[in-house]
């Protein structure tokens, strides 16, 4: 019995030598070796799961550089009431300190001060300044806007656990009720994506955030077409777009691939009148500062908004590798 299935062994292992001795020989014929080389090729692994991105927003820089530029204009035929220093300093003092060759006038009671004191009379006047300045530095910084000469361009992205599927459900209701031809559509747009960020914390995982103050709106504009053009060179397709008001679906039908949602990276452009402060991102409190902060900013101020999101397709995948190498500033909360 034994030789038997010893025999039988043979025969099934020599059978399937013979069927890969087979294969070798017919893939030594040009034609069908080209056949596999091109099927190897043509195979993208990364294909089943390519990222899907939506995308909403728009601009107006056009219009607030119109109205910025007559505001300006404007100022400059009204008498400015506003406390300003320049330097070198030459004028007169506020307290009545007078530049001269020998003595320096302080008042009509005093009279003629000697030139020892013009030391600390200087000083008093430095420290008044440093006083002052001081003052008009916390009052601006109490609000979310100041120095409307400016134009800042804020970033913001969220990294988040692909099982938030829900954020991606309101992104896309979002993108498709909002009208972004106007200011206010897009303070909408800002608002409820940062409303919809703030409730789920707890599967924001990863967030990082820069600021740039421009001098004009002219570098504001460019640099946030830049940021944008950034971003959105990371999708493999917009399947969901809603840019001034102009709407897009893709085509593609996306198929559950098998593979789990990962993560889910979101991203928010915005461009403003005035000068941003937002916080460095290293904790859960960061990022909540930081979204209340920029759902704060008034319409008026706002210059253009833009949000992005990966994958936008629930059955869509956007694995840790992808996460890593295309988000690597990302830091972890």
């Amino acid at each position: 019995m034994e030789l038997g299935d010893k025999e039988k062994n043979k025969f099934s292992f020599e059978g399937v030598v013979e069927v890969i001795q087979k294969a070798l020989k017919a893939l030594q014929k040009p034609v069908i070796a080209a056949v596999v080389l091109g099927l190897l090729l043509s195979y993208d692994p990364h294909s089943a799961l390519a990222a899907s991105g939506g995308r909403m927003g728009g601009r107006s820089f056009s219009s607030q550089s119109s109205s910025s530029s007559s505001s300006r204009s404007y100022s400059t035929r009204t008498p400015s009431r506003s406390f300003s220093y320049s330097a070198p300093y030459y004028a007169p003092s506020p307290f009545g300190f007078t530049g001269g060759g020998g003595g320096f006038y302080f008042g009509p009671a005093v009279g003629m001060v000697g030139a020892g004191s013009s030391i600390l009379l200087v000083m008093a006047g430095f420290a008044a300044f440093v006083v002052v300045s001081g003052f008009l530095s916390d009052r601006s910084d109490g609000s979310v806007l100041t120095d409307t000469q400016k134009t800042t361009v804020v970033k913001l992205q969220v990294g988040l656990l692909g099982m938030a599927r829900s954020l991606q459900r309101d992104l896309d209701r979002i993108a498709e009720v909002a009208d972004t031809s106007t200011p206010e559509g897009l303070n909408y747009v800002l608002t409820e994506t940062a409303l919809a960020l703030l409730r789920q914390p707890d599967f924001c995982i990863s967030g990082y955030s820069s600021v740039d103050v421009k001098r004009s709106i002219e570098d504001g504009e460019k640099r946030f077409n830049q940021l944008s053009i950034e971003e959105r060179g990371k999708f493999d397709e917009e399947t969901l777009v809603n840019v001034n008001n102009i709407k897009r679906k893709g085509t593609r039908s996306q198929k559950y691939n098998g593979f789990s949602n990962e993560y889910i990276v979101i991203t928010i452009l915005v461009a403003a009148e005035g000068v941003i402060k937002l916080p460095v991102i290293n904790s859960s409190a960061d990022l909540k500062e930081a979204l209340q902060k920029l759902g704060s900013i008034p319409s008026r101020k706002t210059m253009a908004v833009e949000v992005l999101w990966t994958p936008q397709n629930e059955n869509d995948t956007l694995s840790e590798r992808e996460l890593l190498e295309d988000y690597p500033l990302l830091r972890p909360l």
